[in-house]
């Protein structure tokens, strides 16, 4: 579970910002929207945040950044080459462009409180450290930091980090982690924490490199079809069954999809071919709903087609409880299927392991009371400042009242984050 994540001098966002899943002091929604962590000490979690502002402003900027840390800790042990990929600071300053990015993340992971943190140049890690907080003040169990006038690390390994530690800080290349690299070379005390990024933490910045992998998987299991059902018919009632057949593609012909979403590309390992499932749902229809009629997925709208490749990835992140950070998450779905996913994750019999959503929106009618959908707590803005640096701000800061038209204040401009026509005229 995420607890807080920080970010400066990376793409839009200059100065540091902070996102806090931590609740506030608000009686509303308080055993659905919230949980306890089960760490002493630590207070209530929100189950989701959504976050509004205009185009360019840096939403998706902000789950880029998570999802560059999640890349760094998964794949820096096996970069080749000098450069530290993706790496892009503010580039809008020129003290700014010349400066590491830094990043911290402090999450839950086997009832621990962990910090990690790490800044990173164009060519090396500039400083990398974690805590572990078995006790309120936290143990730091290392801190790497470069010594630009020695070119070298300063390193600090507490006694209470186990293992070789000598051999993974000798094996550590500048542009590599020292978690990924001890996690490599066996390391079971920080394995936990790779597996966090690896295992706890999903990031969807671009649906169309997506697919249904996960969905299908569910639907060649009989288990997983008995969930899988339930989650599709309650977002379009008329779904009687969904199905699969398996289409083998000769190896070396050409890979011919039909339409867009009318096939599941499967691929296989080697130079084997890959396989083409072709998805039919079926619907009732007739007199009474008494007959089926099928049709292919292409055939469906934007939205049930949206639905269905994703829907492996929102049926795995409940059950596993994983941190989903989900951009522009209304993309072809209706404000009320949005609602409707939503309301899984406050859900205790849906997310019973405490599942995490933050999703990028223009969807304002979730902020509706009637929608009764969101705490104040769970609602953050985006905009450019001055300098043209992201900043973020939660709807808190605004001290709105309880019954507050959170809505028609977003849009009348009272919290900011909207967009700007200097020629329109009111």
């Amino acid at each position: 579970m995420l607890i807080e994540f920080q970010v400066s001098n990376f793409r839009s966002f200059r100065e540091r910002q902070t996102l806090s899943m931590t609740a506030g002091n608000l009686s509303d929604h308080l055993e659905s929207n919230t949980f306890d962590s089960g760490v002493a000490g630590l207070p209530r979690l929100v189950r989701s945040s959504a976050l509004y502002g205009p185009n360019a402003a840096g939403k998706t900027n902000l789950l880029r950044a998570l999802g560059f840390v999640q890349a760094m800790v998964l794949h820096s042990a096996k970069a080749t080459g000098d450069a530290i990929t993706n790496y892009s600071p503010f580039k809008l300053d020129t003290a700014s462009r010349n400066s590491p990015s830094e990043f911290k993340i402090t999450f839950v992971q086997n009832r621990l409180r962990y910090e990690y943190g790490l800044s990173v140049g164009s060519t090396r890690v500039c400083r990398e450290w974690l805590v572990e907080y078995v006790h309120p003040r936290g143990r730091t169990l290392f801190d790497r930091r470069y010594n630009d006038k020695k070119d070298t690390y300063d390193w600090q390994l507490s006694t209470f980090l186990k293992g070789t530690k000598e051999v993974w800080k000798d094996t550590t290349r500048p542009n590599a982690l020292f978690l990924s690299i001890a996690t490599q070379l066996n390391s079971r005390q920080l394995l936990p924490i790779f597996e966090w990024f690896q295992k706890r933490l999903v990031v969807i910045v671009d649906v169309t490199t997506m697919n249904a992998a996960l969905t299908l998987n569910l639907l060649r299991d009989p288990e997983g079809k008995k969930r899988l059902l339930p989650f599709l018919r309650e977002a379009d009632s008329s779904i009687a069954d969904v199905d699969a057949q398996r289409e083998a593609v000769p190896l070396g012909s050409s890979l011919v999809v039909a339409g867009p979403g009318d096939h599941i590309v499967e691929s296989r390992p080697g130079n084997e071919a890959p396989n083409l499932w072709r998805i039919t749902l079926s619907h009732r229809g007739g007199a009474n709903g008494s007959e089926m009629f099928g049709s292919s997925l292409n055939e469906e709208s934007g939205g049930t087609q949206f639905l269905f490749q994703t829907a492996g990835a929102w049926l795995n992140v409940l059950t596993n409880g994983e941190v989903l950070c989900f951009d522009e998450v209304d993309r072809s779905l209706h404000p009320i299927l949005v609602a409707f996913l939503l309301r899984r994750f406050h859900s205790n019999r849906h997310n019973p392991s405490n599942a995490q959503i933050i999703f990028t929106t223009h969807n304002t009618s979730l902020l509706r009371p009637q929608t009764d959908l969101l705490r104040r707590d769970q609602v953050w803005f985006v905009e450019r400042g001055q300098n043209n640096g992201s900043a973020l701000y939660p709807l808190t800061d605004f001290k709105p009242r309880n019954d507050a038209a959170l809505e028609d204040g977003y849009l009348r401009g009272r919290y900011g984050a909207l967009p700007l026509f200097p020629n329109l005229v009111e």
